[in-house]
Order: C-alpha cells, then structure tokens, then sequence
C-alpha cells in the first residue's frame, strides 16, 4: 500500500521550498541501491519505489518534512548515496524518499576524532583530516561516492578494519545526533554505546543527522598485488602478513582462482588461474612485506606508491570487500555472492575446508580483519555461481554446519541478515523512542510490519 497521491501533494504544497524530486526515473533510481547483487532481492524489490523524493540542504528543511510527514502518516525512506547491497533504501511503503546527500558539511576536526554532517560523502571526509594526518579508520570500498550516515546505518567494515575492527567495535563511533519521527522533531545526542543501536539498522529506528568518529594516524600506503601458483601459499601469506606486528597495514585481501580472472581492469596485472593477495602496507614496511612474500613464493606483480596512487587517482581499494563482486558481475552477470564470518583462529583451516567442498560453484574472497574481540580473523565475500535460490539456501546451510556465520545478504528484512536473529531489547526500545509511529522504512523490521496509510488526509 502506497502513501495516497493527496498526501504527497499536500506535502509539496506545505513546504514549495524544498528541492522536490518527482521525475518517475529518478524517483526510480533513488528508491534503489545495489540490492540487484542478490537475484532474490532483484526480482523481490524490482518494481518497488516511493511517491517522492527530496533533498533537504538544513536541519530546519529536514525537521519541516519529518514533521510533516508524521502528521499525515506517510512512510519516510532514508537514503545516502545509495551503495548498500540489501535494499535498504528501497521503500516497501511507497511514501518519501529522504536523501541525505545534500546535508554534508565537515563540522570539525580535534586529534584522533572528526564531526559531520551525515551526507558528506567519505572521500570528501578524507579530504579535509589527511592534511592533519589522520585517515578514517575504516573505509569502504565505496568511499567516492558512500556517504557517513550510510557507512552508519547499513555500513560493516572495510580497509582500516584489519587494525580497528568493524565499525561497531567499541571507540570507533563516539556519538550521534539524531531525530526522532514524529509531529514535532525532537534532536537528541547519544554517545557511545547507546548510539550504537542504530547501527546497522538501515535507518528504521531514528534519523541519524551528524557523526562523531575516531580517527586513525595516516600513512603513504604502498598498494601491491603478490600471486601464487598455490591457494595454500597464498593463504598463509595473507594471514602471516595481517598477524606481523611490525608490519603497518590497512588492507589486505585474499582472491582465490579463479576470482582474480574476473577482475578485468587488473588483468595485466594477474596470470589467469592465480590466486592473488592485494595489500596496502606502509611504505617503510616493504622490505619486511616482500620477505614473506619471497617466503612463500609469491611474485609481486603490481606495486604502487603512495605518491602514484594520488596522481594516478586509481587505487586498489576499488577493488576489495565488495567492489570485487561488482567488478566479477560486469564479468559476469550471473555471478551473486556471500558475506561470512569465520573463527578467530580457526580462519584458515575453514577457509581451506570451504574450497574442498565448494570449489570452483563458490569462489573464495576473504577480508582480513579483527573482531570487536581484537582477534585477527577474515570476512568472506565469497562469489557464487548463482543456479537456484534452493542449492543458494544449500550453500548457506553448508557453511552454518561447519560454524562458518553467514548475514544473508539475500533478504530484505534486518532480522533475518546482519542482525542474525530477534533485535535486543535496548534496540526495540530505542525503535519505540525515534520512531513511535513506525514510519521509518516500514516492512524491513519483522515487528514493525508495513502498514496502510489512510486514503485521504
């Protein structure tokens, strides 16, 4: 049931100000995100989209349309730049597409901690903490155009989470400023703990307006592919280099064959059939990353510097957690994928089980990361030869059989993928605080089902 024509129109007409999208393509194309990853979610949300978008620029343009839309009833979908892969941002309800991107200012920057405006986009972010030397801790492959509310609110990991972890560990997000949804926008600050339960919510329990993150020490990051004839090889390498102590890093990324095959843009760059190992390791530290590379027979087959990569703007980030599976699907359109989490200490020897058994239909993609334990361990985003979502459900239960965690990323409802069961208490509480109405992205929490807005307002 979509939000009746009548309450959009008055929407409009209440607030003529704002930078009302109504064009149905683009309407189109800002109910969507990368959620065609999943050929159950394509054919799921396909045809779903909102009434309408906006892009408020204030806090005061964004309080008018949550008010407003809170008197009438109307669904309210938040989106950033729209680079998740869950259909976050696809409105089950219909209603108001509310695009953050237009709110995006840097706020300020002290020693280890930056603040801003939940649309800036991470490059952006980048941009204004590297002349202090200090990076983001963690950065999704998508950083260009993903923006901070949407790294918050749909956002795991990515490059940097090899030192610091996910984006939930504790002391990587220090607080928020959020809005709750009702007739009358009230703006609250959580810090700490308590702003982390709308984390990885998709944006149903509250409208996250800025964000306080730590910062990390910035280094001239020397990006290298290393290849190997063997899996094994180029495992242990991979897990020998993210546990070296000495060894200052940010990313490391580990493709089996025949994964790499399916990274075009690099293929000069890959022998077809090699298993791969992309790291970004401090400049200082490429003798000792080159002794074990030596060490377990891998040859360096792409190096750049810190200074080439800036001139050059290419980096191979683009290329990790899931970029790889956009860059395999231009490849090959068939292609869908997994997110897994396997156990500290026990990576590797799963790692290895899991080719045994699944070689060749799934393809190995592991992210070197530590836990919120601190344990160094990896996150699969293994490529599937995709034949029937029955042998994918097959695929998924043979992985939870031999303790390796799958977050589904074929369903659209925040219980049954990331969260990975029923939302703890302090969550529902604080669904029940910012948005009593239950108005914020309706059907993607099973407890908050979608619900029919009255025909006239």
């Amino acid at each position: 049931m979509t939000a009746s024509i009548s309450a959009i129109e008055e929407l409009r007409l209440e607030l003529p100000g704002l930078d009302w999208i109504t064009d149905e393509g683009r309407v189109t194309r800002l109910s969507q995100d990368f959620s065609w990853f999943s050929p159950v979610l394509n054919r799921q949300l396909k045809d779903k989209r909102a009434d309408v978008a906006v892009r408020p620029r204030t806090e005061d343009e964004i309080r008018a349309v949550v008010g407003a839309c809170a008197r009438r009833g109307v669904p309210i979908t938040l989106r950033g730049s729209g680079t998740g892969n869950y259909g976050q941002t696809t409105p089950l309800a219909g209603g108001v597409v509310l695009d953050m991107t237009g709110y995006n200012a840097f706020l300020w920057m002290q020693p280890g901690v930056a603040r801003a405006q939940a649309g800036i986009r991470l490059g952006e972010l980048e941009k204004q903490t590297k002349p202090s030397g200090q990076e983001m801790r963690s950065m999704p492959s998508t950083y260009r155009s993903a923006t901070l509310g949407g790294l918050f609110g749909g956002g795991f990991g990515g490059v940097g989470s090899i030192n610091y972890g996910p984006l939930g560990a504790p002391g990587n997000v220090l607080g928020i400023r959020a809005m709750t949804i009702e007739p009358e926008p009230q703006v609250i600050e959580l810090r700490g703990a308590e702003a982390m339960r709308m984390h990885h919510l998709w944006g149903t329990n509250g409208l996250v307006l800025e964000l306080e993150i730590a910062l990390a020490p910035a280094h001239p990051w020397l990006e290298t592919l290393v290849t190997f004839d063997s899996f094994a090889d180029a495992l242990h390498f991979a897990d020998k280099l993210a546990n070296a102590p000495g060894i200052v890093k940010r990313e490391i990324a580990f493709f089996a064959a025949p994964t790499s095959d399916h990274l075009a843009q690099l293929a000069a760059h890959l022998p077809k059939g090699c298993h791969t190992v992309l790291s970004l390791v401090a400049e200082s530290c490429e003798p000792a990353m080159l002794q074990l590379a030596e060490a377990h027979g891998g040859t360096v087959s792409y190096r750049r510097t810190a200074a080439e990569v800036q001139k050059s703007n290419r980096t191979l980030m683009e290329f990790t957690w899931n970029h790889t599976t956009l860059h395999a699907l231009k490849v090959d359109p068939s292609l869908t994928y997994l997110q897994s989490g396997f156990v500290p200490g026990r990576h590797v020897e799963q790692i290895i089980e899991m080719e045994q058994l699944l070689g060749g239909e799934v393809m190995m993609h592991t992210e070197f990361i530590r836990n919120v334990a601190g344990l160094m361990t990896c996150s699969g985003l293994q490529l599937v030869r995709f034949s029937t979502e029955e042998r994918l459900a097959e695929i998924i239960d043979i992985h939870r059989a031999r303790g390796v965690h799958i977050n589904n990323p074929h369903v659209n409802i925040v219980e049954d993928g990331k969260a990975g069961g029923p939302l703890p208490p302090e969550v529902i509480e604080m669904k029940k605080r910012f948005d009593p109405m239950g108005l914020l992205n309706p059907g993607k929490l099973r407890d908050w089902p979608v619900k029919a807005v009255p025909a006239e307002v």
